[in-house]
């Protein structure tokens, strides 16, 4: 068995090298053509891009390494097959974006720390009760939540702590996973998704695609526009997670007998709130004010999102809430990496020109199809790129093309807006998606592969719902799917 676990994984090895030397050795590609007749070519170090693209794809799925060493080998690869020089694909592992990613954990190991993640598990267990079905819910809604008024990394470090304390209640080793451990933490990963696009607050990628969209429409988005359109969106997504988790991982107990009573009893121990839990929650809840205002006080616009949870955690170990052993041994290094090799791959396809040539060849596929072929091949690539690529870039990369095709097809560029907006924020296949992703991992209550086929019908789930909400919700709300 572990002979054969052993020639697997050197096929999947051997398989991505195959193809990355297939990319870079073949002759040179045909150059894509937009609608307004503007060719990009793909370059040398755009084909080696790809090719590069795709390895660390099939080593991600198939963890042929570690998922951290993956990232390590993206950063290798690029000067070797001259796609960058070392010092640019290195440049991208210590992005702003893996700071904040840094930043949420620190929080969430500061709340685990003090003990406040324990409080709030005992506390959503004794009103949940012990179905276990609704205490997935519960997590689910609660998750969604916090996403509209915080970026979904920083709810998901600060939920994961909770829910590995409802897995240790729910009973047995927390290193061997389980079905309920599955469903809490694949489904607390996609309803971070759902529920951080149903505001401008939920992520990045929102307010980016919103100024797109102002840029070549000249029609901006409101806030409450903008929630009107894609909140049900959102939450229908999180009650078919529900669903999903509930029917693929059936929980082995449908209910737990006296779990309410030993979450009471464990809620008790705990006593009253101490001065350094109420400590941690308002340094905790400043950093998150400072995000959230960010956009409407003029002096703190120009400030990167890391900048105030890196500054909690620097507090944190200023006060002794954190100390160095924390760091060494509780960050879970792996997964900083794992977004670090993400950002490398992702920038280098946006500088080699290699993601704007996908794009375009494959919107110019689909430039003559029926309104909702287009929208959903729109859609399709998005979701594809989004589980590559930062959602930003995807954003970036997939939205301008689209939206002057819309225009010759006379599709409404607010639905394109909105269901490349969906799309961007529910990445459901792989780790590097999303950060909730990679953070819902570090449970070790499941593997790469099994993220990747549970997210199959997750993701064609929500290509779905994008034809039934074009057909029905939106033009009923006033955004019809044609414009004349």
């Amino acid at each position: 068995m572990a002979v054969n676990s052993e020639l697997k994984r050197y096929f999947f090895v051997l398989l991505g090298f195959a193809i990355l030397l297939l990319f870079y050795f073949m002759p040179p590609l045909n150059p894509a053509v937009d609608p307004m007749g503007k060719t990009f070519e793909l370059s040398q170090a755009g084909k080696a891009g790809l090719g590069l693209f795709l390895l660390a794809g099939i080593w991600w799925v198939f963890e042929v390494i570690p998922i951290g060493v993956t990232s390590i080998a993206i950063g290798v690869l690029q000067p070797v097959f001259g796609i960058r020089p070392a010092k640019e694909a290195f440049r991208d592992f210590m992005d702003p974006t893996v700071m904040f990613i840094l930043g949420s954990l620190l929080v969430g190991l500061a709340f685990t720390q003090c003990g406040i993640t324990k409080r709030i598990a005992y506390k959503m267990l004794v009103i949940v009760g012990e179905d276990t079905r609704k205490i997935l819910l519960g997590v689910f809604v609660l998750t969604a939540l916090l996403t509209h008024v915080m970026a979904h990394t920083a709810v998901a470090g600060t939920m994961f702590p909770i829910l590995m304390s409802i897995l240790a209640l729910y009973g047995g080793d927390l290193n061997k996973p389980s079905k309920f451990g599955k469903a809490l933490f694949i489904g607390m990963a996609f309803a971070a998704g759902a529920g951080s696009i149903c505001t401008l607050m939920g992520g990045a990628r929102n307010p980016a695609a919103v100024g797109f969209y102002k840029e070549f429409t000249g029609q901006d988005v409101s806030f409450l526009q903008f929630s009107a359109a894609l909140a049900p969106f959102g939450w229908v997504t999180v009650f078919l997670i529900f669903f999903l988790m509930i029917t693929i991982f059936k929980p082995e107990k449908i209910k737990v007998p006296g779990l309410r009573q030993r979450a009471q009893q464990e809620l008790a121990k705990l006593g009253p709130i101490s001065k350094q839990e109420i400590f941690v929650l308002v340094v905790v809840a400043l950093a998150l004010c400072t995000l959230i205002f960010q956009k409407f006080i003029p002096a703190l616009k120009g400030m990167d999102r890391s900048v105030p949870l890196l500054a909690a955690g620097l507090i944190f170990f200023i006060t002794k809430v954190l100390t160095v052993k924390d760091l060494e041994k509780s960050i879970p290094w792996n997964i900083v990496l794992l977004f670090s090799g993400a950002m490398s791959i992702g920038f280098a396809l946006w500088q080699t020109g290699a993601a704007e040539w996908m794009a375009v060849s494959w919107l110019s596929l689909i430039k003559d199809a029926p309104w909702l072929v287009f929208l959903l091949g729109i859609s399709l690539l998005v979701l594809i790129l989004t589980n590559f690529i930062m959602n930003v870039a995807a954003i970036s990369i997939c939205l301008p093309v689209a939206l002057v095709i819309a225009k010759y097809l006379g599709v409404n560029p607010e639905i394109v807006l909105y269901s490349s907006v969906a799309m961007a924020g529910m990445p459901f296949l792989l780790l590097i998606g999303a950060a909730p992703n990679a953070i819902a991992y570090e449970s070790k209550q499941f593997s790469t592969g099994e993220f990747f086929v549970t997210g199959i019908p997750a993701s064609l789930a929500i290509l779905a719902m994008v034809a039934i909400f074009s057909l029905t919700f939106w033009p009923i709300i006033g955004i019809p799917a044609l414009v004349h």
